[in-house]
């Protein structure tokens, strides 16, 4: 790391300081500020040329994908203008609204956009991957102790909330929380909430088995791993699984051998299928039981947002989150289900754009 460019060691450092951004409740405000920062040097890249700095010209142009992004982006946010407009929510919801948009839907076309313009290598983030997952392992005996030696589940929310957010978690910095079902702690780490946890857990443990060397690479490991078990999330079992073992099974479809396998096993399922057909179905209701006071609150709010969506505002939604009730724990209508959600508060015209984008289709045409 002593052969950076300004960008790769903007961001390298940024990696670095992340559990000292966390413990001053700053990194929901961090995250959007170095997106738009990097966004206009890319762009003031493009435009200077080979004006700028041999290690920081832009690294080509910005692929069709991306642009594909960019408008599916802007199509949520004139969804987001349109139910604003519907249900009559003014002048100053729509401006916040729309800002809210500024710091959470834009990233996923802006990251896009910065890292096709921008020379950025794929090792500095996976070595600053690895110094977080350094951090998280220094700090985790205190915070797998904390609940049993009497620690706050809270220990501080910043003044930073002022700027406003989904909520104030986003700006909080906790040692545990308690899991309302069963009253047991789960931890969140650097993260909102737990299963956010596992989801940043995941993403540790795919760059870290980049890193080259032994050491970092171990230390990202064990420590996304650990994120992943602490946090509790049942889905983040199944995505270090599926995204480790299922992307590096792919090239044995290029070899004869695994074929020949592939056609054993078929042949063998009528003998076995239906004792696997009834494994596997045990296993799910086994799986969604483990947690099954938020596999219901998920359910629920899931039946909630896709009623109401369908019977209130089908085409650009509700502009926004409606609270929950006691039977979904006051969990915002909206908030979970990514589609169902999107559907709740944008409608059908922005799920569909959102759909064609991460489903690949913009890059056919």
């Amino acid at each position: 790391m002593t052969d950076l460019n300004p960008v790769e060691r903007f961001i390298y450092r940024t990696l670095v300081w992340t559990w000292p951004l966390y413990g001053l409740g700053a990194l929901y405000v961090v995250g959007p500020v170095i997106a738009w920062l990097l966004e206009g040097l890319g762009v003031l890249v493009l435009y200077l040329g080979p004006a700028v700095r041999p290690d920081m010209r832009a690294t080509g142009t910005i692929p069709p994908v991306v642009w594909a992004w960019i408008g599916g982006m802007f199509v949520l946010l004139v969804a987001l203008w349109i139910g604003h407009l519907d249900w009559s929510l003014g002048l100053k919801q729509t401006i916040k609204s729309s800002i809210g948009w500024a710091k959470g839907w834009a990233l996923l076309a802006l990251f896009p956009l910065i890292g096709a313009i921008l020379p950025i290598r794929r090792s500095v983030l996976a070595r600053g991957q690895c110094i977080i997952g350094l951090w998280t392992l220094i700090l985790a005996p205190i915070m797998l102790i904390a609940p049993y030696v009497g620690l706050p589940e809270r220990i501080l929310t910043s003044p930073l909330k002022a700027i406003g957010g989904p909520g104030p978690e986003y700006f909080s910095v906790y040692f545990f929380t308690w899991d309302p079902a069963s009253w047991t702690p789960r931890w969140q780490f650097y993260a909102p909430w737990s299963p956010f946890a596992a989801l940043l857990g995941v993403v540790m443990v795919l760059f870290a088995l980049e890193e080259k060397s032994i050491k970092w690479r171990s230390i990202g490991v064990a420590a996304g791993t650990l994120m992943i078990l602490a946090s509790k999330s049942r889905m983040g079992l199944v995505g270090i699984v599926a995204c480790t073992v299922g992307p590096r099974m792919m090239p044995l479809l290029l070899r004869g051998w695994a074929w020949h396998v592939v056609a054993g096993l078929t042949a063998s399922m009528a003998v076995f299928g239906a004792t696997l057909a009834t494994a596997a179905s045990d296993a799910v209701a086994a799986f969604k039981g483990a947690r099954a006071d938020s596999t219901r609150v998920r359910e629920t709010l899931q039946r909630i947002a896709s009623e109401r969506w369908q019977n209130e505002a089908f085409w650009f939604g509700h502009g926004t989150i409606h609270p929950g009730s006691h039977a979904v724990e006051y969990m915002p209508i909206g908030s979970h289900h990514t589609w169902f959600g999107l559907l709740f508060v944008k409608g059908l015209v922005a799920c569909w754009r959102y759909w064609s984008l991460s489903s690949g289709k913009p890059c056919l045409r």
